[in-house]
């Protein structure tokens, strides 16, 4: 039995930590590896800016040299802050929640679209996206613009994500990557409502995960 997949949420707002553990819970699979979703308590309360991204490497990689017995790690943040940094500081394989979320869209369609949180975060994915090379399968980016929480707990949130899930289709998107772990609740509603696949993308880096861990 190996160890469990640790599932770091970055961000100090527990109702996220909460909507990934409801988004994860039919992946635990019965003889498989325990899921295990965790807050970053020295972390800001939503991730919405280059600062609130970089001041959460030390502590994240911090938090997974404290776990040996993970039996591999997940940054559920859409910036995958401190992915390099945390992957050269345990022996587990560390993913990356846009990395995953990326992959797979692209496993799904030709082209995808993003639902950022807010239009501040669309140039830190880019340069991600840049570093990738993918930034020609991506069919466009809208944002929410609206906080952390308020994606994990607004009113709203849902109705906005069907217009701007709907705009990203018209632009050629054949799937849709939730560009914030605090939306992970909304995947399945929106998905039926929007008629194309969306990613969410902490599933994805969970079900690279297990796939890394099953395999042996």
């Amino acid at each position: 039995m190996t160890g469990p997949i640790v599932v770091i949420n970055p961000n100090s707002n527990q109702a996220v930590t909460d909507a990934l553990d409801d988004a994860l819970e039919p992946f635990g699979l019965q003889g498989g590896p325990a899921i295990e979703c965790l807050t970053l308590k020295e972390g800001p309360f939503g991730i919405e800016s280059q600062h609130d991204s970089d001041s959460v490497i030390l502590p994240l990689a911090a938090l997974m040299q404290s776990r040996p017995d993970a039996g591999a790690f997940v940054i559920a943040c859409y910036s995958d802050p401190g992915l390099d940094t945390c992957r050269s500081v345990v022996e587990q394989r560390v993913f990356g929640i846009q990395e995953s979320g990326v992959l797979t869209a692209m496993a799904c369609a030709d082209r995808f679209g993003v639902i950022a949180i807010a239009d501040g975060s669309i140039p830190r994915h880019r340069r991600y996206m840049a570093r990738m090379q993918v930034l020609e399968r991506l069919a466009g980016e809208i944002a929410l613009n609206m906080t952390v929480d308020e994606s994990a707990r607004g009113e709203g949130t849902f109705a906005r994500l069907v217009d701007v899930g709907d705009a990203l289709k018209s632009r050629g998107a054949g799937a849709v990557i939730l560009g914030c772990a605090g939306m992970a609740r909304h995947r399945a509603a929106l998905e039926a409502e929007i008629s194309i696949p969306v990613i969410e993308p902490t599933q994805a880096a969970v079900t690279m995960a297990l796939g890394t861990l099953l395999a042996g």
